[in-house]
């Protein structure tokens, strides 16, 4: 994973600017090149009668990007580039734009539902999570609001396999070069109050903190590891502190295809209680390695 060149999926609404925020806080800290993409319908395609009436909807879809744009431009001038694309499906549209400018990460603002401060799913995103080709960060509502000066922890969800092991080591080298620390953590979920299961617990307990002391262990100076433990995965990420400008990483399913976003069921309930924005990794070949240089 590259950090050289950031994309923000926009639309002129407040999710929009979420997203936006934290490109331009991404790009900025990876001193990295940004575009801004708009995904519009495409225009009707019937000839004869019906030709006036797609010439005005080409002049009003491209009076709605001009407008959309011109509030991007308000935030960030010319620092970006501004593209427009048309795709029936806006998730499909920024694959297809990510794959034409050579982007290395998608950014998205959060769907319309869902609780300020955290991530709503919306069909844009379960498009990108199901066929992006380059890492996807995904932005809780309200984020443009509550920016924060700077990237500053990442935090890898992490549990003993080849694919979390692959996004530890993306996750070592991007920690070095936006000079943020590093944490690991393991969500131990599920347990209730019978002795069996506090035995179960207690087991799981010990072995993830082994696993994470051994992940850590050679990695950057002072890695930070923890267990966060909870009835369900809302509860256990409560059981922390989050910095203000913390970004969760999860790998990506190793059911899914390689080199793709693609998500499992834990996984998604990560998201769903993210309290920070959460970048999801492609699925990498077991034994590759990835590194953002510059």
């Amino acid at each position: 994973m590259n950090l050289d060149h950031v994309l923000a999926g926009f639309l002129p609404d407040s999710r929009g600017h979420d997203g936006l925020a934290l490109a331009e806080l991404l790009a900025v800290q990876a001193d990295a090149r940004l575009t801004v993409a708009t995904i519009q319908p495409p225009p009707w395609g019937s000839p004869g009668p019906g030709k006036a009436d797609e010439s005005a909807w080409r002049a009003y879809l491209k009076e709605q990007a001009e407008t959309g744009f011109e509030q991007a431009r308000q935030r960030l001038g010319e620092r970006a580039d501004y593209v427009t694309h048309s795709h029936r499906g806006s998730g499909r549209g920024l694959v297809e734009v990510a794959r034409s400018c050579g982007a290395d990460v998608v950014v998205i603002g959060s769907g319309p539902r869902g609780a300020k401060g955290h991530i709503s799913l919306g069909s844009t995103a379960d498009q990108l999570l199901h066929a992006s080709p380059v890492p996807v960060l995904l932005t809780p509502k309200g984020y443009a609001e509550r920016m924060p000066g700077r990237i500053d922890r990442l935090t890898v969800a992490y549990r003993r396999t080849p694919g979390c092991d692959a996004a530890l080591t993306i996750a070592t080298t991007a920690a070095t070069e936006l000079a943020v620390p590093l944490r690991l953590v393991t969500l131990v979920v599920g347990a209730g109050r019978a002795k069996i299961e506090q035995r179960m617990l207690e087991g799981l307990r010990a072995q993830a903190m082994t696993d994470l002391e051994k992940a850590a262990s050679g990695r950057l100076p002072d890695v930070a590891v923890e267990t966060l433990e909870g009835r369900n995965v809302a509860l256990a990420l409560g059981e922390t502190d989050w910095l203000d400008g913390e970004l969760i990483i999860l790998a990506s399913s190793e059911s899914g295809p390689l080199r793709r976003v693609f998500l499992g069921d834990t996984s998604v309930k990560i998201i769903r209680a993210a309290p920070r924005p959460v970048l999801v990794l492609t699925r990498q070949p077991v034994g590759s390695r990835q590194s953002v240089t510059k």
